[in-house]
C-alpha cells in the first residue's frame, strides 16, 4: 500500500457565479502537500476565479474547499502568493530589503527588527538576490523584481507557495534562477503555478490540471487532470490533453494511466 502525503488542498462539487456569469461549475480535485502543480488554462477560462477562491477573496455558492485540512479562512496565512501583476510607484523610495520583510507584517509585533531583517536575507538567499539587498527596488530588472515578490511570499516560511504567470516577461537567466529555486524547495513545499501555457509546463511538475471548456448542458467550467509526457532533452514536460485523467486520481508517488 502507498503512503499518501497528507492532502494540502480539496474542492470538492465546487461552483461559483458572478451576479450574471457563470465561471466554475461541480468542480472537485485534490493534491498533496509537497507536490509541484500546474494549473493550466488560457486567458479568461476561470483560473484567476479559482485562485481567488483559494485566497479567500471570493466565496463559492457551492460546494467545500479544504486547505491543508482546515477552511481556507484559518489556513491562508499558511499561503506565499506571488501576483502575476504587482503595481508599484516607482518613484517610491523602497529597497529591495524592505519590500522582502513586506511579507513578515503580520509577524512583525512578535519579531524583533533584527530578526525580521535577518529572515528577509534568509529569503532573498534563496532566490539568490542577497546582493541587492539595499539596492532600490526600482532599479531592478523586471525579472529582478519578481524573483524580490517571491522572496517575500517565502519570508514567511509558508506550507504552499503560489505563483501566478511567474515567468510572464522574465529573462531567460532569472527564469532559470527561478525554477532553480523552486526545485530546492519542492517536497518540502507544495507549489502551485499557474499559466496560460496549455501545452508545455516545467519538468519540475508532478500533475496538471486544467480548467476546461464548457461542456454541453453545463454553464459553468469545471477542472479535468492530464496526463504529462516526458520530453527528452528538455527542460519541460508536454501536456497530454488527448489524455485526461480522473481529476481525484491519485498515488503518492504514482504511475499516470497511459
Amino acid at each position: 500500500m502507498i503512503e499518501k502525503s497528507p492532502i494540502a488542498l480539496q474542492f470538492t462539487d465546487v461552483s461559483f457565479a458572478y451576479p450574471t456569469l457563470q465561471i466554475l461549475e461541480n468542480v472537485t480535485f485534490h493534491f498533496h502537500q509537497g507536490e509541484f502543480i500546474a494549473l493550466v488554462g488560457p486567458n479568461g477560462s476561470g483560473k484567476t476565479t479559482l485562485l481567488k477562491l483559494i485566497l479567500g477573496l471570493e466565496e463559492a455558492q457551492e460546494g467545500t474547499i479544504t486547505l491543508m485540512g482546515g477552511s481556507v479562512k484559518t489556513m491562508r496565512p499558511e499561503i506565499g502568493y506571488v501576483p502575476q501583476y504587482a503595481t508599484y510607484d516607482p518613484s517610491f523610495p523602497i529597497s529591495v530589503i524592505e519590500v522582502v520583510m513586506m511579507g513578515l507584517v503580520d509577524s512583525s509585533r512578535r519579531l524583533k527588527k533584527q530578526e525580521i531583517r535577518n529572515k528577509a536575507i534568509e529569503a532573498l538567499k534563496q532566490v539568490e538576490l542577497e546582493d541587492l539587498v539595499d539596492r532600490p527596488y526600482s532599479q531592478l530588472s523586471g525579472g529582478q523584481r519578481r524573483r524580490v515578490l517571491v522572496a517575500r511570499a517565502l519570508v514567511s516560511s509558508p506550507k504552499m507557495l503560489i505563483l501566478d504567470e511567474p515567468t510572464a516577461n522574465m529573462d531567460k537567466e532569472s527564469e532559470a534562477r527561478l525554477y532553480s529555486t523552486l526545485e530546492r524547495l519542492k517536497g518540502n513545499t507544495t507549489i502551485l503555478i499557474v499559466t496560460h501555457d496549455t501545452r508545455f509546463v516545467s519538468d519540475l511538475t508532478d500533475r496538471v490540471f486544467c480548467i476546461d471548456v464548457q461542456h454541453e448542458g453545463s454553464a459553468g467550467r469545471t477542472v479535468v487532470q492530464h496526463a504529462l509526457e516526458n520530453i527528452e532533452g528538455e527542460d519541460q514536460k508536454r501536456v497530454r490533453h488527448d489524455v485526461e485523467i480522473p481529476a481525484d486520481f491519485c498515488a503518492y508517488p504514482r504511475k499516470m494511466p497511459l
